[in-house]
């Protein structure tokens, strides 16, 4: 069943800037009235290189708004964002972008990881971050030394969401949720992190100045309140990074996992205390005043399967078929979903994807499950990292886990519990929950979903051996990995 909540004073509209579309959510308390959303491109200029246009962004924005208000425009009462991680806008001081946003997939800054691992340990420890590439640390560091005119001419430094805040509201503000994923914030002292800043050569004033998540982050500017469709001088909370908000919207309980399929996977264990670093994981600030969570970060899912899919040449319905009429194993055939390298728990950005074992026996369909196996072994593999402490059963959310036979098979691979909630598009329902907040100026009430269902494991999943074959398989690949690392040319 769905938690219910008191009759709001009003709408609150979450914008979710996810990394190929944007999602407007309208909600009043926990009920959504109407959602929308609108895609933009991600272009890759050289291989490893992934960008997007912020103009392209607005007009997303603006697109999938105005379909969602509909004639509701003069109800809503706040604004609040959530959007992807890691990214970095470079803008002028009247927000106006000075070239493309470079975004979490982006695979270019492998060198100037190199300044990271000769930092002295203390500071790399209290990072309590793998260190990874796509990251807005090691962007600028690589900005600085290949765009120097351009990172010199800029006056912000944003996060993807921060920088629609700013052509929303006019003001540069940040918040640590999405502060705390840049390799540049200081989890302990809740601050960016100026003795890093210092060490690395960067200029601090880059970055914003740093509000609570729920925080008013300023008002709705006259011209793109036009715009969108909404009044101007609404409140416009600070916000929260994806995964953030849609820990909030889940109303996800310490102790507990989450999985949250979509463009990537995202396995999140909650705590009250800061965690210590380890291997292969995140620790980053969730969106309440003191709070954090333990990320498990699979960087190709529903990428992976969306590349999967198309050179099939089917539609998802046909996909997901040809993948059920194939055996479990698909045959012998493996498939490395690895097509933007990896992260939890390779750490690998050169690490490249594909079909492995294939044989004249081998037919669409082995393609397809081979496809589905792959990834939920990859998430397999991630989630096997995470502290033991979690409970068995874990929460299972994200546009990529609707279609039944997948989240059996997750299940499955996955040998846990997986408790399905009726949450309407967590993150912008977190960050509907943050504008709520701004408005009234009182904490978010937190929902308390019920599980709709609970998909119990009914076997392995994949036979005996997949599991130690799709293992192998990378290890045995990884030198190759690295001999085919190119680094582009400076621009």
């Amino acid at each position: 069943m769905r938690a219910t909540r008191g009759q709001a004073d009003g709408l609150d509209l979450g914008l979710d800037l996810g990394t190929g579309s944007v999602k407007a959510a309208l909600f009043e308390g926990s009920r959504l009235v109407r959602v929308a959303s609108a895609p933009y491109a991600v272009t890759a200029p050289h291989p490893g290189w992934a960008e997007s246009a912020p103009g392209a962004w607005w007009a997303a924005t603006v697109q999938a708004t105005r379909e969602v208000l509909g004639d509701h425009g003069p109800e809503v009462r706040a604004v609040g964002l959530s959007g992807q991680m890691h990214g970095v806008v470079l803008s002028d001081g009247r927000g106006h972008p000075l070239r493309p946003a470079i975004l979490w997939a982006d695979a270019r800054t492998t060198p100037q990881l190199a300044v990271y691992r000769a930092l002295p340990a203390p500071i790399r420890t209290a990072l309590r971050n793998p260190l990874t590439t796509g990251m807005a640390g090691p962007t600028l560091l690589w900005l600085r030394e290949q765009e120097g005119d351009t990172y010199r001419a800029a006056r912000w430094a944003l996060q993807p969401k921060d920088w629609l805040r700013l052509h929303l509201t006019g003001e540069a503000r940040a918040e640590p949720s999405d502060a705390s994923g840049t390799l540049l914030y200081d989890l302990e002292g809740e601050d960016w992190n100026r003795a890093l800043l210092d060490r690395l050569g960067l200029r601090p004033g880059l970055l914003a100045p740093l509000l609570p998540s729920r925080a008013v982050a300023g008002t709705l500017k006259r011209e793109p309140a036009q715009q969108l469709g909404l009044s101007p001088g609404l409140p416009v909370a600070a916000g929260g990074a994806d995964t953030a908000a849609a820990l909030l919207g889940t109303g996800l309980p310490t102790g507990q996992g989450q999985l949250t399929v979509g463009t990537g996977a995202q396995l999140v264990l909650r705590q009250d205390t800061l965690p210590e670093a380890q291997p292969g994981l995140h620790v980053l600030r969730d969106t309440r005043d003191r709070g954090w969570y333990t990320l498990a970060a699979v960087q190709n899912a529903g990428v992976a399967l969306e590349w999967a899919r198309r050179v099939l040449r089917c539609g998802w319905e046909e996909f997901y078929a040809l993948a059920r009429q194939a055996p479990p194993g698909a045959g012998g055939l493996l498939f490395l979903p690895y097509l933007t390298g990896d992260r939890t728990p390779h750490l690998d950005p050169n690490a490249r994807g594909g079909w492995i074992g294939a044989g004249l026996e081998h037919d669409a369909p082995h393609l397809a499950r081979a496809a589905f196996e792959g990834v939920a072994l990859s998430i397999a593999e991630a989630a096997a990292l995470l502290p033991s402490a979690v409970q068995p059963a874990w929460r299972l959310a994200g546009g990529g886990s609707v279609q039944p036979w997948w989240r059996q098979l997750l299940a499955d691979v996955l040998a846990r519990p997986l408790e399905l909630l009726d949450v309407p598009s967590a993150s912008a329902f977190g960050a509907a929950l943050l504008a709520g907040a701004a408005a009234t100026g009182r904490p978010p009430d937190l929902p308390d979903w019920r599980s709709t269902e609970v998909v119990e494991p009914a076997g392995e999943g994949v036979p005996a051996g997949t599991r130690d074959r799709f293992s192998a398989a990378y290890q045995a690949l990884r030198p190759w990995f690295a001999q085919r690392r190119s680094t582009p040319p400076a621009v």
